[in-house]
């Protein structure tokens, strides 16, 4: 009886190894999986720009006058005054140096002017003596019918004749202003450029600064030639910053005046935040880095973070905005990467006990990473993260940290 009950024990428990070996050998492992939750909460749609600073008022210093614009006397970040700042120094442009050609031809110029001169001064003597002749002609003649004696058709000839004579002489006087002017204009042909500033007195024209600020840029140091309206220096106030950033035409038209925007990589720890203030009403053709024709336009925006918050933020810096285009407090959403095409529908697979299950879903609005979900699952529910081939509806499922 001993014998037998041993063997029968042996036996069963060989058995029992065989089915532990062929169990473990046909039994389907489970598939390790990520999961989130199906939460609710503050859900917000942006618009992605890259952008940059600008100083909101910015004033430029140009020359008035053609001329040669003198070193710098100030530099960048400068400090200055508006109407006390000397910032820039402009000399007015100086005669050349004659040579020998062109000086006898302004000498010869000066005698002509003066031999001109005195052929004037001689047609205005002549014409004072027309004109003393034709008065006294006219005192007689004017006399002679007061008695009666001649006829006022005389008198009127006289008079006629006295009218010429004054013209004739104003004539002479404008011919010798001529001549004066003439022959200023070949005396001054002949000055050298420093006979200019002697004459002058000074020069130099000093600009001062338009506003208060800082000196932002210099467009040279050293002393150059200018021309009238070139830029010298550039003028404004770095606390008072606007942001410009280049968006789509189509992303534009979704967005309302006071848009909230939050501004990152700019350089600190902590966002900014921004205020849509206006769109420019005219876009523009760009070509993107893929050749694509896109039209964009700028869109300006205030900046709502104290000057003090954002130290080291100057013009021209760049940014990165997430622009609000739409936002609600209340929104039952899942991450994208739960979500895939089922057929026509979007989808997600939800956990059921240890088994993936198939949901269809209806989604609403989405940003970069998460999804409104409108209908197919609740608060608090389970879904599976980048579901693959591997998943289907039913297959069972384990989660990837209780491995």
């Amino acid at each position: 009886m001993a014998y037998s009950a041993r063997t029968v024990i042996l036996t069963g428990l060989g058995i029992a190894t065989v089915a532990g070996l062929a169990f473990v050998s046909f039994r389907t492992d489970p598939v390790p999986v990520d999961l989130a939750e199906v939460a609710q909460g503050a859900l917000e749609v942006t618009i992605n720009a890259e952008g940059q600073t600008q100083v909101k008022d910015l004033y430029e210093v140009s020359s008035p006058i053609l001329g040669t614009a003198l070193r710098s006397p100030v530099d960048v970040g400068d400090p200055v005054v508006a109407g006390e700042t000397v910032v820039a120094i402009v000399q007015p442009v100086s005669s050349g140096l004659l040579d020998a050609r062109t000086r006898l031809q302004g000498e010869a110029a000066l005698q002509e002017a003066l031999a001109a001169r005195h052929v004037t001064q001689a047609d205005l003597q002549q014409a004072e003596e027309t004109l003393s002749f034709a008065q006294s002609q006219f005192d007689r003649t004017q006399a002679l019918v007061t008695r009666g004696v001649v006829s006022v058709t005389r008198l009127e000839d006289d008079s006629r004749r006295l009218s010429l004579a004054k013209a004739a002489l104003e004539a002479a006087q404008a011919r010798i202003e001529m001549a004066e002017g003439s022959i200023e204009r070949a005396r001054a042909s002949l000055l050298q450029s420093v006979d200019t500033e002697v004459a002058n007195g000074s020069c130099c024209i000093e600009l001062t600064a338009p506003a208060d600020g800082v000196v932002l840029s210099i467009t040279a140091i050293s002393e150059r030639p200018v021309t009238v309206g070139a830029p010298l220096v550039s003028i404004g106030d770095p606390n008072d910053l606007e942001l410009v950033a280049d968006i789509l035409s189509s992303d534009a038209v979704r967005l309302l005046p006071g848009a909230l925007a939050y501004v990152e990589r700019w350089g600190g720890a902590d966002d900014l935040v921004a205020r849509l203030d206006r769109i420019d009403p005219k876009a523009r053709t760009k070509v993107s880095a893929l050749g694509i024709e896109e039209q964009r336009v700028d869109a300006y925006f205030q900046l709502e973070t104290p000057s003090e918050q954002r130290p080291g933020l100057g013009d021209e810096f760049a940014v990165f905005l997430r622009i609000v285009e739409w936002r609600a407090d209340n929104v039952l959403q899942v991450p994208l990467s739960a979500i895939f095409r089922s057929g026509e529908d979007w989808a997600v697979f939800s956990v059921d006990q240890d088994r993936a299950v198939l949901r269809q879903i209806e989604l609403g609005r989405r940003n970069d990473r998460m999804t409104e979900i409108r209908s197919g699952l609740e608060a608090g529910e389970r879904v599976v993260m980048h579901p693959n081939d591997a998943i289907a509806d039913g297959t069972v499922i384990v989660e990837r940290g209780q491995l």
